[in-house]
């Protein structure tokens, strides 16, 4: 039995802009179902909000996302959950930094650290912190 985590991103109305910039970053064409399109219309007050969004890439990168509904509190919260992405080689991870942080607010820059090779922390223009590291050798 195979079993996965997907971090799965709640938005009031930013989703389909959050996985438009998530495929450029990691190179894969959004899935995205409006509510029009799942006959869920009367949920939302714009039906062209996202009911299911996903970027996944040949790699394994996954990551879901939506548009909260009629309601349902969205509240972003401080600091709810960061999304690590972990790359085999630093030229990797750095291409992956250099696309994700454009626009973003750097927490911690992109270099070494003590557990990796590289590792970089920033939040993008949509709220949502990222790690970015390389995996340690040894």
């Amino acid at each position: 039995m195979a079993l996965t985590t997907t971090t799965h991103l709640n938005f009031d109305g930013d989703a389909r802009a959050a996985l438009d910039f998530y495929g450029q970053v990691f190179g894969a064409e959004p899935v995205v179902v409006t509510y029009a399109m799942a006959h869920s219309a009367d949920q939302v007050d714009d039906p062209e909000r996202v009911i299911f969004g996903q970027v996944e890439t040949a790699a394994g990168f996954r990551v879901m996302a939506y548009d909260v509904q009629h309601g349902r509190a969205y509240d972003p919260g401080q600091h709810p959950f960061y999304v690590s992405v972990r790359a085999d080689s630093e030229d990797e991870a750095r291409g992956i930094w250099d696309r994700l942080s454009v626009e973003a607010t750097v927490v911690t820059p992109f270099g070494p650290s003590m557990w990796s090779p590289a590792y970089g922390m920033a939040t993008d223009r949509f709220g949502v912190t990222w790690f970015v590291d390389v995996t340690p050798q040894g």
